[in-house]
């Protein structure tokens, strides 16, 4: 008789380049949100996932709300080029998807920030890096 239990697929453990990279990401973020408290904005969300897309940190401070592409490099001038036309767009979908299961009416300006994060610097906050559309 053959054995008819579902046979578990096998783990599958990512490259170790790219657990650094994801370490690494979730250092940033924390940096990144641990800036952003202290500029006054309170972390609504951090990773925030839909179908269309990934939001690093959704942050609110009085009738602001911000949605914060992190982005960890070397130096910090090579992460303020890192974010594509593509991920602003996927960005700015997820935002959309966000702000439709979470509306508030105490909010009266949305905006989209970038923060760069470099090894031994002060994260660089960019306000209004881009706008929704690209």
């Amino acid at each position: 008789m053959a054995d008819e239990r579902p046979r578990a697929s096998p783990i599958q453990v990512p490259r170790p380049e790219r657990q650094i990279a994801f370490r690494t990401g979730i250092s940033a973020e924390s940096r990144a949100a641990a800036f952003l408290i202290a500029k006054g904005f309170r972390i609504l969300a951090r990773r925030w996932r839909s179908p269309v897309g990934e939001i690093d940190i959704i942050a609110r401070r009085r009738s602001l709300l911000v949605f914060v592409e992190v982005k960890a490099r070397e130096r910090l001038d090579d992460a303020a080029w890192s974010v594509t036309d593509r991920q602003r767009l996927r960005i700015a979908a997820a935002a959309e998807a966000w702000l439709a299961r979470n509306g508030d009416d105490r909010i009266r300006d949305i905006r989209f920030d970038a923060m760069l994060v470099a090894p031994g610097r002060i994260p660089r906050h960019i306000p209004a890096a881009f706008d929704a559309g690209g």
